[in-house]
């Protein structure tokens, strides 16, 4: 299991996830994203599956026609680790391609 991050480092990893905002009482962070159309939209989350899968953990998301948000959390840690801000970081990349 990821050890739970401490507030003060969640604080400062968020300085590095350009575009995600601290929620969920300080437990997730969240990031909504635009895109030209469904079909860009769709690409994204495709690109985002696979890297989730890769690293074995999964955004919570919605996706409503070219808008896609997206919450991360470790469940079984109870709230922020390492995996959380290393899926935004492979999320952030997916949306730049």
């Amino acid at each position: 299991m990821a050890n739970k991050l401490e507030p003060g480092e969640i604080l400062r990893r968020l300085e590095n996830a350009p575009g995600w905002t601290l929620g969920g009482e300080g437990r997730s962070i969240s990031r909504a994203f635009a895109f030209a159309d469904f079909n860009a939209a769709f690409g994204f989350m495709t690109r985002v599956a696979l890297a989730a899968e890769k690293a074995d953990h999964h955004p919570d998301w919605t996706n409503i026609y070219n808008r896609v948000e997206v919450t991360l959390t470790t469940h079984d840690a109870g709230g922020l680790t390492e995996k959380d801000f290393a899926l935004a970081g492979a999320i952030n990349a997916a949306a730049s391609q």
